[in-house]
């Protein structure tokens, strides 16, 4: 007879390791774990569009004024 004991033990443990992979790859691929992401405040939103020329100076004083009273 054979003894599949030690075997069949690290057989499982290798099929755990690689359904925790695939699953760490496909299910976070954007997200990934411990990498932080920036979100865009209104006022970085107000500086992009000032910056890119889509608003004036005035608009862009009056509406910057106005987001930081909140």
């Amino acid at each position: 007879m054979m003894n599949f004991g030690n075997f069949l033990g690290m057989h499982l443990l290798w099929w755990f390791f690689w359904v925790i992979m695939l699953i760490w790859i496909f299910a976070t691929p954007w997200d990934i774990p411990g990498r932080r992401t920036k979100k865009n405040t209104p006022l970085d939103i107000l500086k992009r569009r000032f910056a890119a020329g889509e608003i004036q100076k005035d608009e862009y004083e009056e509406k910057r004024a106005i987001i930081e009273q909140n």
